[in-house]
């Protein structure tokens, strides 16, 4: 398998881990709000730019363009580890109340 190949599908599994970490920290902290939201995204972005700088020591001679080990699965990343945060908060919580 190409390295960019794996780094893409490494990204995707990273996301759902992210995911999982924003979710727990959510649900431990027992509150919906900005704040939450913001923690949730801080969790994706340390676990995206911790798997960057291991991913650059194990790749930097196996890719052609450096810039492609920060770009490769960014997106697949980002919407993999929203659809999996809401998804396994709705799970655990359950929906939001409909105020009438």
């Amino acid at each position: 398998m190409k390295p960019l190949v794996m780094i893409y599908w490494l990204r995707l599994v990273l996301g759902v881990i992210a995911a999982s970490l924003s979710t727990l920290l959510a649900v431990l902290s027992n509150e919906l709000s900005v704040t939450t939201f913001i923690n949730g995204i801080t969790v994706a972005l340390a676990v995206y730019l911790i798997s960057y700088y291991i991913l650059k020591a194990k790749f930097v001679a196996k890719v052609e363009k450096q810039s492609k080990l920060m770009t490769q699965g960014i997106g697949i990343y980002f919407f993999t580890w929203l659809v999996f945060w809401v998804l396994m908060y709705t799970i655990l919580k359950g929906p939001l109340p409909v105020a009438t």
